[in-house]
């Protein structure tokens, strides 16, 4: 530990460095640092001292990263915004900590932030913070604690507990249906229909497990569930969407079932962890109360 101390730089060196090799420039770092650009220069040249190896060339009043600086600037860069968020997680949660949580739209707007009133009841001093995900991502470059995805479970290097299976529906507004009625599964195929991009071979899934062919060509897409459902609503086409993300519409009548044919989708919802994470206090309240509730839902 002595050793590692002794080989830590000072988060001022870190910060003149950092600001330097994003900015190109000595001056340009001074000026955002509040120093001068000689202050800027002493930091890094006691850096470059301290490791042993020249960080930039010096082009009269421009700075280039050498290849070495080039390899050491990444991860610096990664080291300093962690510890900033690290300071505002717990600034703005001195007690009871802040979990970071990617979810995915729709499915937290419509199925997870309704229940947190819950957990907050239960957790006042836990702050969680959200972040909207789409596509995968990796735990090893992104600030964060956890995340609810779709997918099969076997995200690589995280813990995966299981939340919710996915049964998909038909769906169309009533005045859609009363002028194309639905009376067999392949009506559907001289139908618009509305497809969301995170899905892109659902409906092709839907149209197999009835034993119908591929749909040729494309309809109008969408990126997420609630502009598709809000476009089956409209009128527009028929949607192929989740039961339990659009519940209230199909009780409410605003969308009915253009075939009562659902199909369980291959793929799953997931709270996705990374394995040294599951003792952090925010996230392990949070998924024994997520797991209960989804059982609860489930059930």
């Amino acid at each position: 530990m002595d050793l590692q101390r002794r080989l830590l730089p000072s988060m001022s060196m870190l910060t003149a460095f950092e600001a330097a090799a994003r900015t190109g420039s000595f001056t340009a770092a001074a000026a955002e640092l509040s120093l001068t650009q000689g202050a800027v220069s002493r930091q890094v040249k006691a850096l470059e001292e301290q490791i042993g190896t020249p960080l930039f060339t010096r082009q009269g009043q421009r700075v280039a990263l050498t290849p070495t600086g080039a390899l050491y600037a990444e991860p610096v860069r990664d080291a300093l915004r962690q510890i900033a968020a690290a300071t505002v997680r717990t600034i703005a949660a001195p007690k009871g900590g802040v979990l970071n949580l990617a979810i995915l739209p729709t499915f937290g707007t419509r199925w997870l932030v309704p229940r947190l009133p819950a957990f907050q009841a239960a957790h006042p001093h836990v702050v969680i913070h959200f972040t909207t995900k789409l596509a995968p991502f990796d735990f090893r470059t992104h600030d964060l604690d956890a995340a609810i995805h779709y997918g099969l479970g076997d995200w690589p290097d995280a813990v995966c507990d299981h939340l919710l299976d996915e049964e998909v529906l038909p769906v169309c507004s009533p005045a859609f249906l009363a002028a194309h009625p639905v009376r067999e599964p392949a009506d559907l195929l001289a139908l618009p229909l509305l497809h969301t991009s995170t899905r892109a071979e659902a409906w092709n899934d839907w149209l197999a497990a009835q034993g119908l062919p591929p749909r040729p060509g494309a309809g109008m897409v969408f990126e997420q569930f609630a502009t598709t459902a809000q476009a089956a609503e409209a009128g527009l086409g028929v949607a192929l969407l989740p039961t339990l993300l659009v519940r209230n519409e199909l009780a409410e009548g605003a969308l009915l079932p253009a075939i009562d044919r659902p199909h369980h989708s291959a793929r799953s919802y997931y709270l996705v962890h990374p394995r040294g994470k599951a003792d952090h206090p925010p996230f392990a309240a949070f998924r024994q109360w997520l797991l209960a509730e989804a059982r609860g839902a489930g059930a």
